[in-house]
């Protein structure tokens, strides 16, 4: 099929439409700047006559740091298929398919075909949108228990192959891959980490933000960053969010969609055109499971949270930078930055003021919901970008240290404890990366270790602003890992004033070595029988093969499920027997304030509900939500005394 340059096919996700003018759709050569003349830096290496630019062109981070090429972006014509990103979710696949950059002339169109006895059979056409050259197919009434082959088409000759894996629902263990910071830094594949995944074999791939820090050319970084994982990508379900370096920024507090304009974009918002970060989170995100809340937020920024079951094992995906207030203009200047404190005399709580927003309402709101929903779910975990704390002490370098990051989640303090709270009421664990710093650590919300278990990846490259773990005093905290061979684990604050205890980390050796810099990625076990995970984390040039021996000191980390509330049980409820045998969700809320202390899948036919003060308690119990019966006025007593009920649904 051939198009002019007045008339193209109109095409949606579902096939081909009818005849319609569409102004961007045959566009390689009439839209030399799509984001404007005032960004027209944007986008040079795949947008206007990008073909004549040659193979050489390079991009900036910053003003004075300049970074190695970008991969060609003029392939031969029957390779212009980089690769596809899918999840399929409650009987809808969705997938991405990323293009390189077409030229005048060529079919803008792509077509999704899957593989039925034996033939490739069409099953959707889908427009080529431009700028960024990506494919959107969305597939209904999707059978997730079966493995079906797939490729993507560009012509007669381009394709891409891969195989939508059926919903491990059998297996006992579903196994994710936590991967951030892939530092643009270093150029060429990533062999040594893709040929480790094959080996693991994860369920899930999540790959966290900064999957590239090309700023301001995120269509060449997105298919640099795909040749580098399409061969783990293509055969399993993949979770990318973007982060700040994906959006052009070194930070991002995206303040609900604002227009930032301070350097460095510290009072919040984007500085970015709409139209290319709406264009970042289609090429990243588009494939995620239907946002529950698609509404945009300001100037039409577009929003992807949502969730996704793997085996039975509940993911929220979370932006923990869209809503987040920008600290410019609200908090005094503690430091050389907005958002760096230096202060030795500055007081946490004076920057922990009303109204400040981490997660936003709505997406608190989806949590809360989230939390108590277990339908086809047995555990669960959340996906986000960065740390609910700031598990660091040096920034940038060994011997530069900071006192608080308000670049992390440990700030602002009370929606913190807000969303941390929100995760321990479904005994969830958190995964999430861009610190460049791997760490395990146990949250406090009002106690040392009363809250839940956090991973955050080490980065893929770690060749952009390093950090590391060393207290100032070089001593453990109290309660250290036992026998741990890391010297400074236990309890300690923060800059910011938040509880946390330190499990494992894994600083870097030497940032000028790449043997020795810190680099890899992690792994969770989700264990559905015995109710826990273990946090694996595996340095770059590491060989799975030898075992937990060639993981970072400190880890496997083994943590149970329940472990994730660990507030101090001030009695129990009276044991709950089912009288079918069954594992229904068991919701517990304390009477006198109304709290839902947590909601979870029970195990065994029975369940003993814990509670944390001496009043009544009310529990909610139902198949997949807490919705089919309630026992109120019950009263907490010591385990032997507390006795027991049947109940039957």
């Amino acid at each position: 099929m051939k198009v002019n340059r007045r008339t193209a096919i109109k095409v949606t996700a579902a096939g081909v439409g009818s005849l319609a003018l569409t102004p961007d759709f045959f566009a390689a050569g009439e839209s030399a700047q799509p984001f404007g003349a005032e960004f027209k830096n944007l986008e040079t290496l795949t947008t206007g006559e990008w073909w004549t630019r040659g193979i050489g062109a390079r991009t900036q981070l910053k003003g004075r740091r300049r970074r190695a090429s970008a991969p060609p972006m003029d392939v031969p014509r029957d390779q212009v298929v980089a690769f596809a990103v899918y999840t399929h979710q409650d009987g809808v696949l969705k997938m991405t398919a990323q293009l390189y950059p077409l030229k005048p002339g060529e079919e803008r169109l792509a077509k999704l075909e899957f593989k039925r006895g034996g033939k490739w059979i069409e099953a959707r056409k889908s427009e080529v949108r431009y700028p960024g050259w990506y494919a959107h197919f969305r597939v209904e009434d999707w059978d997730n228990s079966i493995d079906l082959p797939y490729r993507v088409r560009h012509g007669a000759k381009a394709m891409f192959e891969g195989l939508i894996r059926r919903d491990p629902t059998d297996k006992n263990e579903i196994v994710v891959a936590n991967l951030s910071c892939n530092s643009s830094n270093t150029t060429g594949g990533r062999p040594e980490i893709v040929a480790n995944l094959r080996r693991q074999d994860p369920d899930l791939l999540f790959f966290g933000g900064d999957q590239t820090y090309r700023h301001t050319e995120h269509t060449a970084g997105w298919i640099e960053f795909g040749l580098q994982f399409r061969d783990i990508i293509r055969d399993r379900p993949a979770v990318c969010i973007p982060d700040d370096h994906d959006v052009g920024h070194g930070n991002v507090w995206g303040e609900s969609g604002k227009n930032s304009t301070l350097p460095g974009s510290a009072d919040g918002g984007y500085k970015f055109p709409v139209k290319y970060v709406n264009q970042v989170q289609r090429q990243q995100s588009w494939h995620l499971p239907d946002c529950p809340d698609p509404a945009p937020v300001d100037r039409g920024i577009r929003v992807y949270f949502t969730r996704i079951t793997i085996g039975g094992v509940d993911f929220a995906v979370l932006e923990d930078r869209k809503f987040k207030s920008g600290p410019a203009g609200k908090i005094p200047q503690m430091g050389p930055r907005p958002d760096h404190i230096n202060d030795p005399k500055y007081d946490p709580k004076t920057v922990d003021l009303p109204g400040l927003q981490l997660l936003g309402p709505r997406q608190e709101t989806f949590l809360g919901d989230w939390a108590e929903d277990w339908t086809n779910t047995e555990m669960k975990g959340v996906l986000s970008q960065t740390a609910f704390c700031g598990a660091v002490h040096m920034h940038g370098g060994p011997k530069s240290r900071l006192l608080a990051d308000l670049d992390c989640n440990g700030w602002p303090q009370t929606p913190r404890k807000r969303a941390v709270d929100l995760i321990r009421r479904a005994w969830a664990v958190h995964l999430c990366g861009d610190q460049h710093l791997a760490v395990v650590v146990k949250h406090g919300i009002d106690d040392h270790g009363d809250g839940p278990y956090g991973f955050t990846s080490p980065a893929v490259v770690n060749t952009i602003y390093g950090r590391w773990w060393h207290p100032l005093d070089e001593q453990p905290g109290p309660n250290p890992v036992p026998n741990s061979p890391l010297p400074w684990t236990g309890d300690f604050k923060d800059g910011l004033g938040n509880k946390i205890s330190m499990l494992a980390y894994a600083n870097p050796e030497n940032r000028n070595d790449e043997q020795k810099r810190a680099d890899g990625y992690g792994i969770a076990r989700f264990n559905k029988k015995n109710r826990t995970v273990t946090f694996e984390c595996w340095p770059r040039f590491s060989d799975v093969r030898h075992g937990d021996g060639a993981q970072f000191p400190g880890w496997p980390v083994t943590v149970a499920q329940d472990a994730n509330d660990g507030r101090k049980v001030a009695g129990y409820l009276p044991k709950l027997v089912f009288a079918d045998g069954k594992n229904p969700v068991v919701q517990v809320v304390e009477e006198e304030s109304g709290e839902t202390l947590y909601t979870v899948r029970t195990q065994g036919g029975r369940f003993r509900p814990r509670v944390y003060t001496k009043g009544k308690h009310t529990v909610k119990i139902g198949p997949q939500k807490p919705d089919a019966k309630t026992l109120s006025g019950l009263e907490p007593k010591p385990r032997s005394a507390a006795g027991e009920l049947t109940v039957t649904l």
